[in-house]
């Protein structure tokens, strides 16, 4: 295996430190991802510079310019404060000419806006859940065809940001109140989508022409009641005591319906192309009761570090995690090899 330059591009506060020993996993949680893509890139021979990235292209074109790397591992998950600028700093990349890891411009646009990309789904005729967009500075009111509960977010933010057990809503008070919340404190327009009662999986996928599906993977909660909503909130997903007190895990998903095996990663592969993704990303869809599948988000660039979803089933699918992370690197070491 060639020993590559790798640049890895990722929020200036999380540049991790050279070793972790002697801190606690609540310190060392923020940067995680960042640790574990560059240690283990590192113990694969590769030479492998951290570069932290807040609002200057100048700093990425700089260092670009001096050191001159074979690719830009991309873990950057927004630039300015700005979630959804995270496309054009890609597209900089693009136009100077260098290869990168990860989803391109036009797949992190569609993806993003939840609203525009099930617009897409829908049209390939894919399951969505139906659901109304809420601009800021405008009148909040439920379409007739709207029907409760609801399940309120972010039109384009990440990482469960505003979501919590208030984010389900049963009447149109509570929903105004949520898309409020919304609109001022994450600062974003919002999504109000049906809430699909069922079981939460996920598919992780990477590839450009040829695909590559993980097993399917499913979020649990073990210890919460049968009336309980399993929804991953913000607490779900970086809440440690959280997790704890509720029993929240995640698993290769097993005991699916009949069909269910083969249906779902077709499904996974058909959302990847029509939004035009390529490198890696993690499909969330819901099984309701009822054997339907509900397709709620598009992710790409998802979390990487060492024993997350998108790592665990790739581990379960035969990749593990130092051959996960050189395969993203092939795969986006290909799409520098080809015309955009």
């Amino acid at each position: 295996m060639k020993k590559l330059r790798i640049l890895a591009m990722m929020h200036a506060d999380l540049v991790p430190p050279d070793k972790i020993s002697g801190l606690t996993d609540e310190e060392i949680a923020p940067f995680k991802t960042e640790f574990d893509v560059v240690s283990t890139l590192r113990d694969l021979g590769h030479h492998v510079r951290p570069l932290g990235v807040l609002s200057d292209l100048a700093v990425i074109r700089e260092a670009i310019a001096d050191w001159q790397p074979d690719i830009v591992f991309n873990l950057l998950e927004e630039f300015d404060g700005v979630a959804t600028y995270d496309q054009h700093v890609v597209s900089y990349l693009e136009l100077l000419r260098v290869p990168y890891t990860g989803c391109g411009p036009r797949g992190l646009m569609l993806a993003r806006d939840k609203a525009l990309a099930k617009r897409l789904l829908t049209y390939h005729r894919i399951r969505v859940p139906d659901f109304a967009v809420f601009p800021r500075r405008r009148r909040i009111r439920r379409p007739r065809r709207l029907r409760f509960p609801l399940f309120v977010k972010s039109l384009v933010a990440e990482a469960s940001l505003g979501i919590s057990k208030a984010s389900i809503v049963e009447n149109d008070e509570q929903m105004v109140e949520r898309v409020r919340f919304i609109h001022q404190r994450i600062g974003t327009d919002a999504i109000a989508e049906q809430y699909i009662e069922g079981r939460e999986v996920y598919v992780g996928i990477m590839g450009d022409l040829r695909l590559k599906v993980f097993p399917i993977w499913e979020l649990l909660f073990t210890k919460m009641s049968e009336d309980g909503p399993r929804i991953a909130t913000r607490k779900a997903k970086w809440d440690f005591a959280y997790q704890k007190k509720w029993g929240i895990t995640s698993q290769e998903a097993h005991d699916l319906p009949a069909g269910m095996e083969n249906l779902i990663p077709r499904i996974a592969k058909r959302i990847y192309r029509s939004l035009g993704l390529d490198g890696y990303a993690r499909m969330d869809m819901r099984l309701s009761a009822d054997g339907k599948i509900y397709v709620l988000e598009a992710n790409p660039n998802p979390q990487l570090a060492y024993g997350e979803d998108f790592a665990e089933s790739a581990d379960k699918g035969g990749m593990d995690y130092a051959v996960l992370l050189q395969r993203i690197i092939n795969v986006g070491l290909r799409r520098g090899t080809r015309p955009a």
